[in-house]
């Protein structure tokens, strides 16, 4: 998406149509362009904190271009990655007023910044527009139940075939193609949202492609060679091949 002034955009799935009909913008036009009205476009490097767990809310952020990261800080000092986030997606949720976790730029990202106090009277104006948001919410409850049913997974190649299956559907749900899975991530914050050592995805990634499951044709970019071992893999924990073991 392009810095064309369309305004923000939500794209998710209706709770109310069919399966088939996927993810769609679920914005009108007026819709957009009430957002936008309220809305400015802030930039941030690879690496700038949006904003830290507990600060007081001012903005919602809806992202334009870029990979943000949501997260929380170990007592150790440690970050424990949420979710990973991408174009048109929504962060900033909050709790008493103070956001829930953290927020990085993975990649340089471009985002529209919603004054929380505008978009709550847009809200209020626009029952439409604040039942699309919730549908955007719920989306996002739901991939943190993904994530949570990932890190129950003991083997360490069930984990990452669970990652790369979940990067996959969000490829599939924006209409992408997915010959090959694009991971605009580093491999750090692989391990991070996984639950697992550097060295543990490093090996994770190694069986898999020894075993044929996937090939991976650089850092970034991974396909799927055996899809029905794949889906095994993802799809029955207790029959994940391989001898990895999980992070200590």
């Amino acid at each position: 998406m392009s810095l064309d002034g369309r305004g923000p955009a939500i794209w998710a799935e209706d709770p109310w149509t069919p399966a088939a009909a996927g993810r769609r913008q679920l914005l009108t036009a007026n819709e957009r362009a009430c957002l936008a009205a309220i809305a400015s476009i802030v930039q941030f490097r690879k690496g700038e904190v949006i904003y830290r767990e507990g600060d007081r809310v001012d903005a919602i952020f809806n992202i334009i271009r870029g990979v943000v990261t949501t997260y929380k800080t170990a007592p150790g000092g440690g970050e424990h990655i949420a979710a990973f986030l991408l174009s048109d997606d929504l962060f900033g949720l909050s709790e008493a007023g103070r956001y829930t976790n953290a927020a990085k730029a993975i990649t340089p990202v471009a985002a529209y910044r919603l004054p929380a106090i505008g978009l709550r009277k847009c809200l209020c104006k626009d029952a439409e527009l604040e039942f699309h948001v919730i549908c955007r919410l719920c989306q996002e409850l739901r991939q943190t139940q993904r994530h949570a049913f990932l890190l129950s997974q003991m083997r360490a190649v069930s984990r990452l075939a669970m990652f790369l299956r979940l990067i996959e559907q969000l490829h599939i749900s924006r209409g992408e193609r997915i010959d090959e899975i694009y991971l605009p991530m580093d491999r750090s914050d692989i391990s991070e949202y996984v639950g697992m050592t550097l060295p543990a995805v490093s090996r994770a990634f190694r069986s898999l492609t020894m075993r044929g499951i996937i090939k991976v044709r650089n850092g970034r970019h991974v396909r799927i060679a055996d899809r029905n071992g794949f889906e095994k893999i993802t799809g029955d924990p207790i029959a994940a091949l391989g001898s990895v073991q999980p992070n200590p």
